[in-house]
Order: structure tokens, then sequence, then C-alpha cells
């Protein structure tokens, strides 16, 4: 969605990220295989469920296959 981590930290902090629908406010909150993100961006609403993990930090390439895009309202 964004390419810093410091990036995405903000996004959380100003409100526009929710984890299973609830708003998250902290940047360390832990997410878990199955948990369903809704990011607000800029021109878009985006609702990802987590569908694996990566041991090591990746490109973004090979984080597409972390995700599952379930488009908005269909989570």
């Amino acid at each position: 969605m964004v390419k810093a981590r410091t990036s995405a930290a903000e996004l959380v902090v100003t409100g526009h990220v929710r984890v299973n629908g609830v708003r998250e406010t902290s940047p360390g909150h832990a997410i878990k295989v199955g948990d369903v993100l809704t990011v607000a961006l800029d021109r878009a609403v985006r609702v990802l469920k987590v569908t694996a993990f990566h041991e090591r930090r990746g490109d973004a390439a090979s984080a597409r296959v972390l995700y599952e895009d379930v488009g908005e309202g269909k989570a």
C-alpha cells in the first residue's frame, strides 16, 4: 500500500486503518493470518485479508502473495 514503514505508521495513527472492522490506533498492533485490513488511501479504500507471512522482509511482488484483495464491503 505504501513504500515505507513510517508512511504505514502514519496511516494507522491518523485513523486510516481498520483491523477486522475496528479502527486501529497503534502502529505496533500484531496482525494474524485471517485478519481483514481496511486501508483508506488518497483515492481508494483497499480491503485485504492476510493469508500468510514471510520470515524476512521482501519486495512488493513477494508481498502480493501474502494477502487476498477482498474488495470494499466484501470482507
